[in-house]
């Protein structure tokens, strides 16, 4: 019995798009990767410098959403083609998690 599986060659055209589009993707993974180190770095010497906690929390809560942001665009391929289904569940999380914090603090502070 022989193994019917088709192969697909690359011609050279192919394979200097799907080169390229591997190298911009891999560009921009380690300057992502730069970004969330340099917004680490501003998060421990805000703690470090000894500020208020009252300025630190906030900044910390900041630049933790920036990272998840850019995590889930660049190291999870959100960002990509047929994530559409796991972006909508995301964001529609994202959404009723805000409504839920909101009406909690909402019910507290009146």
């Amino acid at each position: 019995m022989a193994n019917n599986a088709d192969t697909h060659v690359k011609n050279r055209t192919e394979y200097e798009y799907s080169r390229r589009r591997s190298a911009d993707e891999m560009r921009g993974q380690v300057t992502t990767f730069a970004i969330m180190i340099f917004l680490t770095l501003i998060a421990f010497s805000a703690v470090y410098a000894g500020f208020s906690a009252y300025y630190v929390a906030p900044i910390i809560l900041l630049l933790a959403v920036v990272q998840v942001v850019l995590q889930l665009y660049y190291f999870m391929h959100m960002s990509q083609k047929g994530h559409e289904t796991a972006s909508m569940f995301l964001y529609t999380g994202v959404l009723i998690a805000f409504i839920t914090v909101l009406t909690f603090l909402t019910i507290i502070w009146w």
